[in-house]
């Protein structure tokens, strides 16, 4: 999978997620700090990327439907410090494993994902 990680990512997550085996960049390498939240989801349409923000305006699927895109994974941590987030990313690892990402909604937080999109009574998508 190839993996976009938002501005308001920590670094460290590209590592992480590189480790688990996706082909990660991240919207400061491309210089797209600051840019409007439609031209970053253009830009992972193009590359065929998920995009992985803390921004929960990505999870309206009336303006983001899933099926329109790779996948978005919005990560909702109790604080939005870099250990939490960090926390998140590896305790989703089990569930990239399990369940696909591609054209679908994720929304994780603390113990708890939920996805939007194909398929999603099936899987996690109740948990």
């Amino acid at each position: 999978m190839r993996a976009k990680l938002d501005e308001n990512m920590p670094d460290d997550a590209a590592r992480l997620l590189t480790e688990t085996g996706w082909e990660t960049s991240t919207v400061h390498d491309e210089h797209l700090v600051g840019a409007a939240d439609q031209l970053v989801v253009t830009v992972c349409q193009r590359e065929d990327r998920v995009l992985f923000p803390l921004d929960l305006d990505f999870s309206d699927i009336r303006r983001y439907p899933p099926e329109d895109y790779s996948g978005i994974v919005v990560l909702r941590p109790d604080e939005p410090d870099r250990d939490s987030v960090l926390a998140l990313l590896a305790s989703a690892r089990w569930a990239f494993a399990q369940e696909p990402v591609r054209r679908r909604l994720w929304i994780e937080e603390p113990g708890r994902i939920r996805i939007r999109g194909v398929d999603e009574m099936n899987g996690l998508g109740n948990t």
